[in-house]
């Protein structure tokens, strides 16, 4: 297995790539520069728009703070006026979601520019990139405060709750394009470096240190997955082996251990009212934390409990079912049925990780650019070129 895998993940990963011979093959940078390419450069000239831009009438903090608000909280029909009651996987349209809105597309602009500029090295890609990164963690007037004290509040029960540290899911992939920029000398990154990484070293410090971010640290389903990728990115970007050394242990002795069952199960995200895109989501997130923190070799992907539970297992539980929903044993998700599966990086990670050439193929199938808000939000790790450690050292060719 162990050479089978290394044999695909070189083939893979050798610039200009040949298709891998088995399944339909798979090149990643031919696929990405074809999809990336079109999207990055209808970009290039968008003006940054970060949350200080975006009023929050119902926010007790400043223009600066992030405010959001609960989905699955609606006012109660008996007390209108009175504090909202929790109706589990219906999202109320009536929440605010300016801020979440903005950090979303932030979240997509700046990876979508860092791929392009990855697969080309065009200086114009890092350079629009640059505007977007410095208005949010830079400029003094529009940086957002590096903190999650009022996400996710519920009208007339609080102000903000831990569980909001998941908002910030979307900026991983912006830590993992910062990475890329340091590393490889994007023009323009030095110049803005230390307030970048400074804002993030701050946030990382909040999500360490602060009693909502150890709350969320300790959440037993996704959300304790997400703190996790979040701590794992930005401690990347940071160089903080500290942080990366204990997120590894995190994940193998309680991430895995307690939401994996030995046939790949994930009964925390299955008992949920929309359960396939609870278990997609969840097993997203899982592979693409331990494609980071084992540094793009898979092995974490393979490890398994001592009764059999790993990533790479849950992949395999999920997998028919991305392949063909209609097989799905439990019922439909009550919202948003029809949107997935897209283009799952759990399929990519893993099947890198595990040699499955089929499973690739069918990542290769999906579709990677969804439009409907939701799914986007629950699809945050979509520039695999980012997390592909091995191709940074030099511009991808096109095949």
């Amino acid at each position: 297995m162990i050479a089978r895998r290394s044999l695909l993940l070189a083939t893979l990963l050798a610039w200009p790539a040949a298709a891998i011979a088995r399944g339909d093959g798979v090149d990643i940078a031919a696929i990405e520069r074809a999809r990336v390419l079109p999207r990055a450069l209808a970009l290039l000239h968008d003006e940054p728009r970060t949350i200080a831009a975006i009023p929050a009438t119902r926010s007790p903090a400043g223009p600066r703070d992030y405010y959001s608000e609960g989905d699955y909280w609606w006012p109660d029909p008996a007390h209108p006026d009175g504090p909202y009651i929790r109706r589990d996987g219906r999202s109320n349209p009536d929440k605010f979601d300016g801020h979440r809105d903005a950090l979303i597309a932030f979240g997509r602009t700046v990876p979508m520019l860092a791929a392009a500029w990855k697969l080309t090295r065009e200086d114009r890609f890092a350079t629009a990139a640059m505007r977007h990164l410095a208005a949010w963690f830079v400029d003094p007037a529009t940086r957002m405060s590096p903190n999650l004290n009022h996400a996710q509040a519920i009208i007339g029960v609080n102000q903000g709750r831990a569980i909001g540290v998941i908002d910030t899911l979307q900026i991983s992939e912006v830590a993992r394009a910062a990475q890329c920029f340091a590393e490889a000398g994007a023009p323009g990154y030095a110049a803005i470096r230390a307030g970048v990484e400074g804002w993030f070293a701050a946030y990382l410090d909040w999500l360490l240190t602060s009693p909502f971010g150890i709350e969320e640290r300790d959440q037993k389903n996704n959300h304790g997955t997400c703190w996790l990728l979040q701590a794992a990115s930005f401690a990347a970007l940071l160089g903080r082996e500290d942080v990366l050394t204990d997120a590894r242990a995190r994940l193998q002795t309680v991430i895995i251990p307690n939401q994996i069952e030995p046939d790949g199960r994930q009964p925390l995200e299955l008992a949920r009212t929309k359960p396939y895109a609870y278990a997609l989501f969840n097993l997203d997130v899982l592979a693409a934390t331990a494609w980071l923190l084992g540094e793009g070799k898979g092995d974490l992907i393979a490890w398994a409990t001592p009764d059999g539970g790993s990533i790479g297992q849950a992949a395999a539980w999920m997998a028919p079912y991305i392949e063909d929903k209609a097989r799905w044993p439990l019922p439909p998700d009550i919202e948003y049925w029809d949107g997935f599966p897209v283009r799952q990086p759990s399929l990519l990670f893993a099947g890198l990780a595990l040699g499955r050439a089929d499973w690739l193929a069918l990542w290769r199938r999906l579709d990677a650019d969804p439009a409907t808000g939701e799914v986007v939000r629950n699809f945050p790790v979509r520039q695999p070129i980012l997390w592909l450690a091995e191709a940074n050292s030099g511009p991808l060719s096109a095949v």
